[in-house]
């Protein structure tokens, strides 16, 4: 029998043992919370709108800080095609769309500088959000960044840029962290998957805007037309900042420090007082309370050793390796689309022309994926989409074998079309499966080890794909599509084993989900009793010392 415990309960039916709660809480504490729980999954999609507008406006808010982070990564790798670019830091490359070429190891330095300050910034990141509070840390990343912007601005050298890009890591790393978790954690049931994946539709406004900017500057006749994209990041500082400094903070963080008063205020702020009651608010911070001690039963502490450990070691596989799997999918080659399309044999404007194309389809994918996820569950459309660009990897794979300029075009658009397949499931789908896959008391370690193990991919990535698509190096151009390709279906595979299906569920019932050790394919089917009271339990509860006096 597990810790939580199944007392005489049918076939896929877990029931939880809430005897050591009560000795914790008391009766009305569980009964708080088991309202306001039925309360959520009773809510409708259009009542959760109306009720959760401020979280939604907070969340899609704070989110926005994402846009520099998908900004900077991605302009980097547009600059590998930039004439004035490679003519200031390149090489003399014959052949090439610009005539020089940046070396394929100083853009591997590059392309890893902002991953290994991102790592780094997510270590910290972790510790300090749970010591010192969320928006703290949010605020002093924020202000470290804009000193940090100064670097590559005015950089002299690739050195420069290298160091300039590994210090704007730093801060990047806690932004990846800090805005996944507050999207989990503001919102019920209905609207989590939505605000989640607007995650990823704010790294595609970076991303989007910073192919625009730098195809606008591409015939300034100067040092400019690089520096310039790297100056609008100061534009949105100030704004980013009075965001942070306003919003309401995380009721999740305000009960696992024991401030329920702060929790109930919180909750408060992020919901409209129209439509909840006091009553709802102390369900609401009430059902937080019995989710943080049923983690607390299985698991005391929240370092980065606990998620190593007992059930949050699958916990932790399973959100590490869905953000790897990003890049693991073949993603990288849309984040060196420029270049990749000019190795294809794409002229230079048209190349950025179609990069901007490209990445537009980071905002349009995610707005379809809003529609998926009403329909399909999170291991569905994330197998599905894995599935779909192997497929897709393969063709381009293929295709990279024929000199033509119908094969050329053809390339391009699938490319495209790879990046409309990842942006409608594995890109929105991976932020909604990662915050609801962690537990709640190991939130933001687990989010900050599952994207530092994307920056690790990615570093690796940043080695070996400039060499796979650069003429100077490997020249594989669009063959390599077969080598990510087969990536791809080897990351079906784990899906179809690995992933469990969260939609629908609290975080209680995952609770209990993961501490009983339901298989993956399982998840879906299985019925669970998080406020179970088992014979006696009521009488028993009026006995125990009520530790928590705020719900007398």
């Amino acid at each position: 029998m597990s810790q939580y415990g199944i007392h005489d309960a049918p076939a896929d039916v877990i029931v939880a043992d809430n005897d050591e709660i009560l000795r914790k809480l008391n009766a009305n504490t569980l009964s708080d919370a088991a309202k306001a729980d039925e309360a959520e999954h009773n809510m409708t999609l259009r009542e959760a709108f109306r009720t959760y507008k401020k979280a939604i406006f907070w969340s899609m808010a704070l989110s926005g800080a994402l846009i520099m982070e998908g900004y900077d990564v991605v302009v980097i790798g547009s600059f590998y095609g930039q004439p004035n670019f490679t003519k200031r830091f390149g090489i003399v490359a014959p052949g090439t769309a610009t005539g020089y070429a940046i070396p394929a190891s100083w853009q591997s330095g590059l392309s890893n500088g902002s991953s290994a300050g991102g790592i780094i910034g997510l270590l910290i990141n972790g510790w300090a959000a749970d010591r010192f509070g969320p928006k703290i840390v949010m605020m002093t990343s924020i202000v470290a960044l804009t000193c940090f912007i100064f670097i590559p601005v005015f950089a002299q050298s690739l050195t420069t840029l290298v160091i300039g890009e590994v210090l704007c890591g730093l801060p990047w790393g806690v932004f990846q962290t800090l805005t996944t978790a507050y999207a989990s954690e503001v919102c019920p049931i209905q609207l989590r998957g939505y605000l989640t994946a607007y995650v990823n539709l704010c790294w595609g406004v970076g991303i989007l805007l910073s192919s625009g900017v730098v195809t606008a500057t591409l015939n300034i006749d100067s040092d400019w037309s690089w520096r310039l994209p790297f100056v609008v990041q100061w534009v949105w500082v100030i704004p980013l900042f009075l965001i942070v400094y306003f919003c309401p903070p995380s009721p999740w963080w305000m009960v696992r420090h024991g401030r329920l008063a702060d929790a109930e205020r919180s909750v408060r702020r992020l919901t409209n007082e129209e439509c909840v009651s006091d009553e709802d608010i102390k369900n609401t911070v009430a059902m937080m309370v019995h989710t943080n001690e049923l983690e607390k039963q299985v698991q005391e502490g929240t370092s980065y050793i606990e998620c190593f450990t007992k059930t949050d070691l699958r916990r932790t596989e399973i959100v590490m390796m869905t953000f790897a799997m990003q890049l693991l999918s073949g993603e990288n080659l849309i984040g060196q689309g420029v270049q990749f399309l000019q190795s294809a044999g794409v002229g230079t404007q048209l190349s950025f022309d179609l990069n901007m194309v490209l990445n537009s389809m980071f905002i349009i994918g995610t707005i379809v994926s809003w529609g998926l996820i009403i329909l399909f569950g999170r291991r569905t459309l994330y197998t599905a989409g894995m599935a779909c660009m192997a497929i897709v990897l393969f063709v381009i794979g293929g295709l990279g074998f024929i000199s033509s300029n119908n094969a050329t075009m053809t390339i391009g658009g699938l490319l495209i079309a790879l990046n409309f397949i990842y942006n409608c499931t594995l890109g929105p789908l991976c932020y909604t499966i990662i915050g609801e896959v962690s537990s709640t008391r190991l939130r933001q370690k687990s989010i900050a080890l599952s994207r530092i193990s994307y920056q690790i991919m990615n570093i690796v990535c940043g080695i070996i794909v400039p060499r796979m698509i650069n003429t100077t190096a490997w020249n594989w151009g669009a063959k390599s599509g077969l080598f990510w390709g087969g990536s791809a279906l080897l990351s079906t595979l784990y899906c179809l084993l690995r992933l469990p299906e969260t939609k629908n569920r609290s975080y209680g019932e995952l609770d209990l989900l993961f501490e009983n050790k339901v298989p993956a394919w399982r998840f879906k089917s299985t019925k669970v009793d998080q406020f179970a009271i088992h014979s006696g339990a009521t009488e028993k509860g009026t006995e125990f010392k009520e530790d928590i006096k705020h719900f007398d």
